[in-house]
């Protein structure tokens, strides 16, 4: 097999650090959820979700790399395979102010497959080599890589390698690896988020073969005790679903992996800190159900946070609903009089 490169001879910079991330989640990670995120943790690592290289070059590229400042440090994840089209899109990644610039190899639904998108790539090496380099050549910024461990057909530990033997050939350092299969055919996107098993150890035993390499683990992660056993054999870890639908976890992120405060001592604080920023969206048209929904499961498992859900879920898609829906349901749910602490 090819003989990897040393650090020196990777051309792309480290970038934000990713000892903790958030992963890229379609209709999740959208503007709205990581402002919030934002003001839980200050250091986690946020991605937007998966934009298609044809979306921002044909579409509104405005309205799909729009963001918030206050959201960074922040990846722009893309999917797409052709490396003209990659290196124009990274180019708009740098254009528009993001950290890092990511290629998606792992998502397993029919749609992108159809368009040689996602975890399918994994078959073609060699066309995700060429992708990453054309990125690379095109921008300043660090250009990453998220993947399976393989896809039906080509799920062996000697492919997995090969796969990460070309891609960093290319120029890749860090490699964020989804501790599961992708099953093309006979699974939905759902399925292939649970049903294949996961493999951490196969996560583990990529960062001890090319220790030069940052290897960051995701997959089924839920717990900051899970976290550090990750941690003691990789270089990061990224949450997806349990950062979303608990997103009070992110608030002990900065005290439990950098050693800093969080930015709010409560989920009240952190709530009344986003509303000039849903009052800035509603005065730009947006509506309040589509920044709302990702405010449901701020006060999970709190007394009132059933209460709170169901106000907002009740009333937020009602017209010319505004703040004081927030602000009501908020009132739903008592304040905590000393600060919270939040644990995973």
């Amino acid at each position: 097999m090819p003989t990897t490169p040393t650090l020196d001879a990777i051309r792309t910079k480290s970038g934000p650090p990713r000892r903790f991330c958030v992963a890229p989640m379609m209709d999740w990670t959208t503007s709205h959820y990581r402002y919030l995120a934002r003001q839980l943790s200050r250091n986690t690592l946020l991605y937007t979700e998966m934009v298609t290289t044809g979306a921002l070059i044909h579409g509104d590229t405005a309205r799909f790399l729009r963001h918030d400042e206050a959201e960074y440090p922040l990846a722009l994840q893309l999917g797409g395979s052709d490396a003209g089209e990659l290196a124009h899109c990274a180019q708009l990644a740098q254009q528009y102010g993001f950290d890092e610039v990511n290629l998606n190899v792992g998502c397993p639904s029919d749609r992108v497959q159809n368009n040689m998108i996602g975890a399918c790539l994994m078959g073609h090496p060699d066309k995700v080599a060429d992708g990453v380099r054309a990125m690379i050549e095109a921008t300043d910024l660090p250009v990453t890589v998220k993947h399976r461990i393989g896809i039906d057909g080509r799920e062996s530990w000697d492919d997995l390698c090969e796969f990460v033997e070309k891609v960093a050939e290319a120029g890749c350092r860090t490699f964020i690896v989804h501790a599961r299969i992708a099953i093309l055919e006979g699974l939905s996107p759902k399925e292939n988020r649970d049903i294949p098993p996961l493999k951490y150890d196969w996560v583990y035993r990529l960062k001890a073969r090319y220790p030069h390499l940052e290897i960051i683990i995701n997959g089924g992660i839920k717990t900051f005790d899970e976290c550090h056993e990750h941690l003691r054999h990789t270089d990061g870890v990224m949450l997806g679903r349990e950062a979303y639908h608990n997103p009070w976890l992110l608030a002990g992120v900065d005290p439990a992996f950098f050693g800093q405060a969080a930015p709010s001592e409560s989920r009240h604080q952190a709530l009344r800190a986003i509303l000039p920023f849903i009052q800035s969206e509603l005065d730009r048209g947006v509506f309040l159900t589509h920044m709302s929904r990702h405010l449901l499961g701020l006060f999970h498992g709190q007394p009132g946070g059933r209460q709170f859900r169901r106000y907002i879920s009740e009333n937020a898609h009602k017209a010319g609903a505004g703040l004081e829906v927030i602000e009501t349901a908020l009132a739903k749910v008592r304040e905590p009089e000393a600060p919270e602490i939040a644990e995973a």
